[in-house]
């Protein structure tokens, strides 16, 4: 379906996607992260492999979004630093080889921003957590595929989830924050 009619519809003066199941694009996302290093400065880094599912439902505020991301997939620019990310101080990898997100509902929106409440689950455990999400718009790409863009951030404690690895700095303070700035970018795709 090429048809602008068939592929978006009104939404409180949003075109948004038509109802339907929807896949994160590969090729065009980013799930990255920021945290503090040495209380001086920022490390950006972000999962090369994640996936994600999004029922676009009739009534919009009752869509929904599953995630997984790979752990070991994680790149910060350092290979050091992103092995030690694997290890047991920090995802461990091997044992835990996912990070999952799962909707729970939608908290309210604005405009084309929308807060969805959800569930992240890293290393077995699961919390609640508070995405602000960002339409980005929605069209046909040249090849005929509906698509919809959006970005959503959150901020958490990723001492809640057990990765509590830090070093004490003689002049005080931590060598890695305990606040992790979580931000997506990303388009998906209609599968049906």
């Amino acid at each position: 379906m090429t048809d602008s009619i068939a592929t978006t519809r009104e939404f409180d003066g949003l075109q948004i996607p038509a109802a339907g199941t929807y896949q994160l694009d590969a090729a065009h996302k980013r799930v990255g992260f920021v945290v503090r290093h040495l209380m001086v400065s920022k490390v950006r880094g972000d999962f090369a492999q994640a996936d994600a599912t999004i029922t676009i439902a009739e009534d919009p505020l009752q869509s929904a979004v599953t995630a997984t991301i790979t752990t070991a997939s994680v790149q910060t620019g350092n290979a050091d630093r992103d092995n030690h990310l694997r290890t047991g101080d920090f995802f461990e990898a091997e044992k835990y080889p996912a990070i999952t997100f799962r909707s729970t509902g939608i908290k309210s929106h604005s405009g084309a921003e929308f807060v969805l409440d959800g569930e992240l689950t890293i290393k077995d455990v699961t919390k609640p957590v508070e995405l602000v999400v960002e339409f980005e718009g929605a069209t046909t790409s040249p090849y005929g595929q509906q698509v919809f863009g959006f970005s959503a951030t959150t901020e958490i404690d990723r001492e809640d989830w057990g990765l509590t690895y830090n070093m004490a700095l003689e002049s005080g303070g931590v060598m890695i924050g305990k606040k992790v700035k979580i931000e997506i970018e990303g388009e998906a795709i209609r599968q049906a």
